[in-house]
């Protein structure tokens, strides 16, 4: 790594991932499609949400919201990828570094905040369905979910504006993006305090949110046990197994990552990971909406007759 002759760095150089020539364009390439892909996948849902009437639930206005999310999410990262694959090493300021870092993380940490309030959404509808449409008005569901993004562009405001005020003594992130882990290991000082708070911060945000979707979901478990027949059980348990799907694939490849002190796994595990998380994740959450929901392709047949008879006319 290139060492600097002081210690505030003025830019930084993304290193990304090591492939030979002849595989670059086939990665770039590669890597493009899924995030067209996941750009129109949810925008899709975004605009399905908003024209078909039957999907103006309190679900589906939260499901658009984080389709919303996803949108922002995966263009925080997948950018410098794609500049990564096509040109190698690449150098970026230090205030676009810190921004992407800032920017990464609270979208990640609302995304946490966002699936919890999604849970308790699936709550409400199971385990309090006489209540459910008053608890989740459309002003409550606006404040509920205009929370969420504040509450995590508020918290990850400390890694950030931390991890922005450390000296810096080598430039190269072994990375493809400005990540906390691989930005830290370029400190000049012991960073241990601030692994601790961000340990902190992120264990927060992360951590009281899976244990809320975990409570939720044991008390929609036992509502629907409950319930008298096959096939309301099996109803109530679609409704929710979207979700869970969601909820498994981002937390588990977020703790991966983020559980445990910087430098504990080697440079290129994380970068593998954050794949799934920062990529693979947005581009699934689509056809997970899509593809397992009755409702969403019931959606679309409408909204296609719709289309055909506007597109025919008088």
């Amino acid at each position: 790594m290139a060492q600097l002759n002081h210690t505030w760095a003025q830019s930084f150089i993304l290193a990304g991932f090591s492939a030979s020539g002849t595989l670059r364009p086939l990665a770039f390439l590669g890597t493009l499609c899924i995030y067209l892909l996941t750009l129109a996948g949810n925008l899709f849902i975004i605009v399905l949400v908003r024209a078909d009437a039957g999907l103006s639930t309190p679900m589906y206005f939260f499901i658009g919201v984080l389709s919303f999310l996803e949108l922002w999410y995966v263009s925080a990262t997948v950018p410098t990828l794609l500049h990564t694959w096509l040109r190698g090493r690449s150098a970026v300021s230090a205030a676009a570094c810190f921004l992407q870092l800032y920017v990464f993380h609270s979208l990640g940490m609302t995304e946490c905040h966002l699936l919890g309030l999604m849970a308790l959404d699936r709550y409400l509808a199971i385990c309090r369905p006489l209540h459910y449409h008053a608890l989740m008005s459309r002003k409550v569901r606006c404040w509920l979910a205009g929370a969420t993004w504040v509450a995590g562009f508020s918290a990850a405001l400390v890694p950030a504006g931390l991890t922005a005020t450390l000296p810096f003594c080598l430039r190269e992130v072994a990375h493809y993006f400005c990540d906390l882990a691989p930005l830290m290991r370029l400190a000049c000082v012991d960073t241990g305090w601030h692994a601790r708070v961000h340990g902190a911060v992120i264990g927060v945000a992360t951590g009281c949110n899976f244990v809320l979707i975990l409570g939720l979901y044991g008390g929609i478990l036992r509502a629907v046990l409950k319930l008298p027949s096959a096939a309301s059980r099996a109803k109530a348990f679609s409704t929710c197994s979207s979700h869970m799907t969601v909820v498994a694939l981002f937390y588990a490849s977020a703790f991966a990552v983020y559980v445990g002190p910087p430098g504990s796994r080697s440079e290129g595990t994380d970068k593998c990971i954050a794949l799934v998380y920062a990529l693979l994740t947005p581009f699934l959450n689509p056809i997970i909406y899509t593809l397992r929901n009755k409702e969403v392709r019931e959606a679309v047949k409408r909204v296609t007759v719709r289309i055909r008879v506007i597109l025919k006319g008088p």
